[in-house]
């Protein structure tokens, strides 16, 4: 028998003489909203070094190399944390949505990224990023039935705007392939963020990321066999670095607070907070990369904290 639950629009699966993988897992302890607020910054905050990182990795990676090895310890670290808490394999209900999951935040957004930061700057490359919550708050109105206010959608608008603006200025408005791969990486990794974000409503959010990385293991481990001997390798301390920070920060502990913080404030209001994530990776790529900063950026950081208070305060 199903029943629709509508706090969480994810379906519940009740029959009887089930295994305890199939049990339903107890509800997480909610933070509150001002906490879960924090959460989901953190997790932007951990989102925003990415690109940097990532620019550091092809330092001394190949592309394939480093997503499947970055895609290998973030499994490993989430795995050893599952076994060591001994959690019960998901239920069978939430399996589709897990891999959902790891298609469009383990395997898709990390790919495309970074075959695009192999002729991108980190700036140009925050033009998705400033999309990416827009393109969330629609697939989550789509999948959740969640219906944000206008003031919500005019602030989304306006915040990516001023964003979009910002970017495309800083990179010259010019398309490339790579603008192929960043776009197609908006629209895999949102689907995966509103799948995720309904899972961390009836999951904690730490499983929902651990399990679908640990699903994807049987495609990365002999993916990154098989791209080492292809791909050159070089280890120095900044390709080191951030391929440690792409695997155990930005595709793990980042997505662990995301979705906690998500499951609490709602996906498409903690969506928004990402409008954030071009402006501070801006920053990371000045000081971590040396590129130039326009002097627009002050005044767009200002729009964009002004369009996150707004769609923080709306109601849907």
């Amino acid at each position: 028998m199903r029943a629709q639950d509508s706090a969480t629009g994810v379906r519940s699966i009740a029959v009887t003489d089930r295994g305890p993988s199939d049990a339903p897992h107890p509800q997480p302890r909610r933070p509150t909203a001002r906490a879960a607020t924090v959460q989901a910054a953190l997790g932007v905050t951990a989102f925003s070094l990415t690109f940097p990182a990532t620019a550091w990795g092809l330092e001394g990676f190949g592309p394939w190399s480093l997503v499947t090895v970055r895609s290998v310890l973030a499994a490993v670290i989430a795995g050893t944390c599952l076994l060591a808490l001994r959690v019960p394999l998901p239920a069978r209900a939430y399996r589709g949505g897990l891999a959902m999951v790891a298609a469009g935040v383990v395997l898709g957004f990390p790919m495309l990224t970074t075959l695009a930061l192999q002729t991108s700057t980190t700036s140009h490359a925050a033009v998705v990023v400033g999309l990416l919550p827009l393109t969330t708050a629609v697939f989550a109105s789509l999948r959740t039935g969640a219906r944000p206010s206008r003031t919500f959608w005019c602030a989304a608008l306006a915040g990516a705007a001023a964003v979009i603006a910002f970017t495309v200025g800083q990179s010259g408005g010019a398309l490339s392939t790579a603008d192929l791969y960043l776009f197609a990486a908006l629209l895999i990794c949102a689907a995966g963020y509103t799948e995720g974000g309904r899972l961390a409503k009836v999951m904690p959010g730490w499983q929902v990321i651990g399990w679908a990385l640990v699903g994807c293991l049987p495609l990365v481990v002999p993916g990154a066999v098989i791209a080492l001997s292809f791909e050159p390798v070089q280890l120095t301390a900044h390709s080191v670095t951030g391929l440690l920070w792409v695997a155990a920060g930005s595709q793990f502990l980042g997505l662990v607070v995301w979705y906690r913080g998500m499951a609490t404030i709602g996906v498409p209001r903690a969506s928004q907070l990402q409008l954030a994530q071009p402006l501070l990776t801006l920053v990371w790529s000045v000081l971590l990369l040396g590129e130039d900063l326009g002097p627009a950026a002050p005044l767009t950081a200002l729009a964009v904290l002004v369009c996150i208070a707004v769609t923080q305060r709306s109601r849907s």
